[in-house]
């Protein structure tokens, strides 16, 4: 018996108000069979909109070149701007394999698709994560250095030339890549100060702060959590600073300790942390895993624990949170 394969897509495309063109996004990846869109999540200031959608592989393929295709008609990369870095109509779209396949075994299905979509609408593409050909090439981070303006002098300079494609003006780059469950999540600060929020995302992400140059390469001190990536903005959507996380493996490194030492790092600043807000969906365990930890009791139900996760991390600071709405699992079972 052939096994069913199921992968998750996270498409995330740089346009957060026009609800015309988010609307034709979600009708093309809607329109395919065999996939159902779980989530989105837009955001105004930051002038970005993220996907979550599953289903076999190939309708995912089908639908995410439908979604990739509406991007590429209906957003122009000379004429946007945004507080969230980015270098292309559909910046980065991760595929996730959820069951019946294997890491390994999708990485070459993403890479023909890749391919194909390149040459299909002409775009320049970038691989990362698990399909990267390079090391330096896995970080997303490294994909958006100097953003989509600076996207066509590094590859006329050749230091980072696309994997498929050449450039294109309008369109801007993707990035595309099989990686495991990220968890996207925006910590709040009770400041406007983006300088502040940056100072914070630096002392917080493995990468750390950049110290100086060596050989032409920027050289960092690292901070101080495993598989965390971060950044510091100021919303205008809230009128506040954040610090925005990419939580890389919540196994390694837990909800728990990134808000926790995020409060610790923010008090350095004589600043607090008012509460959190995730984008897009989140694994169950994850939740889970930090309502034990604050609660310290091993006896509790799982509503409880999730309760006490939201609770805890003010996940419900900005917006209500819906545990339905939210948690992977719970929306995929609906």
């Amino acid at each position: 018996m052939k096994k069913h394969q199921l992968i998750e897509c996270v498409p995330n495309f740089s346009e957060g108000a026009n609800r015309e063109i988010l609307a034709e996004i979600a009708s093309a990846i809607q329109s395919v069979k065999g996939v159902k869109l779980l989530h989105q999540d837009s955001g105004v200031a930051a002038n970005r909109t993220v996907f979550t959608y599953m289903g076999n592989v190939d309708a995912v393929f089908e639908a995410t070149s439908k979604a990739i295709q509406v991007a590429t008609e209906k957003i122009d990369m000379r004429s946007q701007g945004g507080e969230h870095p980015r270098i292309g109509a559909c910046d980065v779209c991760p595929f996730v394999p959820i069951s019946g396949i294997s890491m390994e075994e999708l990485v070459p299905k993403v890479n023909d698709f890749a391919k194909l979509i390149s040459e299909k609408l002409n775009l320049p593409i970038y691989l990362y994560e698990e399909c990267a050909s390079s090391v330096t090439r896995r970080n997303l981070a490294n994909h958006r250095i100097g953003n989509y303006e600076q996207l066509e002098e590094r590859r006329q300079s050749k230091k980072w030339l696309p994997d498929f494609g050449t450039f294109n003006a309008k369109t801007g780059g993707t990035v595309i890549g099989v990686r495991n469950f990220l968890v996207a999540y925006n910590i709040n600060l009770n400041t406007t100060d983006a300088k502040k929020a940056q100072e914070i995302a630096y002392s917080l992400r493995e990468l750390g702060r950049p110290i100086g140059k060596e050989n032409g390469k920027t050289i960092y001190n690292s901070g101080k959590l495993k598989k965390v990536k971060a950044i510091g903005w100021y919303i205008k959507d809230f009128n506040i600073a954040q610090v925005s996380v990419n939580l890389i493996d919540y196994n390694t490194t837990s909800l728990y300790e990134v808000f926790e030492t995020t409060k610790k790092l923010a008090a350095q600043h004589n600043i607090e942390v008012t509460g959190s807000e995730l984008i897009g969906l989140l694994p169950k365990a994850a939740l889970l895993k930090t309502g034990l930890t604050y609660s310290k009791n091993k006896t509790l139900t799982e509503e409880k624990y999730i309760q006490t996760a939201i609770d805890q991390l003010g996940l419900a600071d900005l917006s209500p949170f819906e545990p339905d709405k939210r948690i992977l699992e719970y929306v995929m079972n609906a």
